[in-house]
């Protein structure tokens, strides 16, 4: 039986989901590229990544780089996504940059923390290195 809409949207315990934004896209493409095969679904905006975690995961995150943000994290705030129809698979506008599938929907939010503190730390001395 196919889920509804209101359950795609929500995690395995019935609450909404929430994600993790970053940008610039080199950060969020070496986050996806560190976190392999284990990443969840990621939409994609114009460069803009958005990972869906557990609400409340990212809730204790401290500020990661500039255009990193963990939605939610900052309690009463709203936050709304754009999402695509299943078929948009490319971008540069709004697309599924990895797609839902049977086992690929929610991000371990430890695990996307992690590949995003690398992919800044790379960013950052990749810059020191070009000055």
């Amino acid at each position: 039986m196919a889920a509804t809409a209101r359950q795609r949207r929500r995690d395995g315990q019935g609450r909404p989901a929430l994600g993790c934004a970053a940008r610039p896209a080199e950060i969020g493409e070496r986050a996806l590229e560190l976190l392999g095969d284990t990443s969840g679904a990621v939409i994609a905006d114009y460069g803009l990544m958005y990972w869906l975690i557990p609400s409340g995961e990212a809730q204790h995150w401290r500020h990661l780089h500039t255009g990193v943000h963990a939605l939610g994290a900052q309690g009463a705030e709203v936050t709304y996504v754009g999402v695509p129809p299943a078929h948009w698979r490319s971008g540069p506008r709004l697309h599924r940059r990895v797609p839902v599938g049977p086992d690929r929907y929610l991000t371990d939010s430890t695990r996307l923390r992690e590949a995003v503190v690398r992919a800044v730390a790379a960013e950052l001395a990749e810059e020191a290195t070009a000055r």
